[in-house]
């Protein structure tokens, strides 16, 4: 299938962003990938920086750019927020524990909905925060099914391990205990895109006083439930 537009420039940029969907890429594999002349492939990648649609990660690499996230979200592709807020709201008030939805972006976790609790001790973790895919339970999720290569990267200098992602696959639900932040705990569960592809966790965390040292006991179907209503909205948007 031919794919040229017959805008030269435009073709060669849209090669460069799906070669950035399967994630971090240097200099080097962005000519590997897209075929592109070296020169070419640094010129349009800068571009793309300068509008947002490319950016880079802590070690450089390019990376998909926040634009494009701001732009699915505006063009209405991006149900999932559309549905989230009643979805984390209900799971908030059947745990008693604040709720959270993450995507993956890059080397890092954006929380892109939440729903806190109303009282007392609680984990906030305010939409918009960034954090690292090396803790936590939605880190877990996140990485789990990810492709060999890219899970082997995301497990250096990961709190959790390659037979704890695989018992996360086996279950279908993480927990973590300390692991992001002392004195918090957390479960999650995935939610998938059409292509049955793990596009985003659920998540509900608080004080280990109340969840415990095995969070998944109490939460975990409550989370569960919550993540398939979430997969069930973006196939119908699918």
């Amino acid at each position: 299938m031919d794919n040229s537009s017959g805008v030269g420039v435009l073709d060669k940029a849209a090669l460069v962003l799906s070669a950035l969907e399967s994630g971090p890429a240097t200099l080097a594999g962005l000519v590997a990938a897209t075929g592109l002349a070296r020169p070419t492939a640094h010129r349009l990648a800068v571009a793309l920086e300068h509008h947002r649609m490319v950016a880079r990660d802590m070690q450089g690499r390019f990376i998909l750019g926040p634009r494009l996230a701001e732009l699915a979200a505006a063009a209405g592709e991006d149900r999932l927020l559309a549905t989230a807020g009643p979805v984390l709201t209900h799971l908030r008030d059947v745990t008693g524990e604040s709720a959270q939805l993450y995507r993956r972006q890059g080397d890092m976790r954006i929380c892109v909905a939440a729903a806190e609790r109303l009282s007392g001790l609680r984990d906030t973790v305010p939409v918009g925060s960034t954090l690292p895919m090396k803790a936590g339970s939605a880190a877990q999720i996140l990485m789990a099914w990810e492709e060999p290569e890219r899970l082997h990267r995301g497990l250096q200098g990961a709190r959790f391990t390659a037979t704890a992602l695989s018992g996360v696959r086996r279950r279908g639900w993480a927990q973590s205990i300390g692991e992001r932040e002392p004195g918090v705990a957390s479960v999650s569960a995935p939610v998938r895109g059409p292509s049955n592809r793990v596009v985003a966790a659920v998540s509900v965390s608080g004080p280990i006083e109340r969840l415990t040292r095995h969070p998944g006991r109490m939460h975990a179907q409550a989370v569960i439930d919550a993540a398939a209503r979430l997969t069930e909205a973006l196939r119908r948007s699918g």
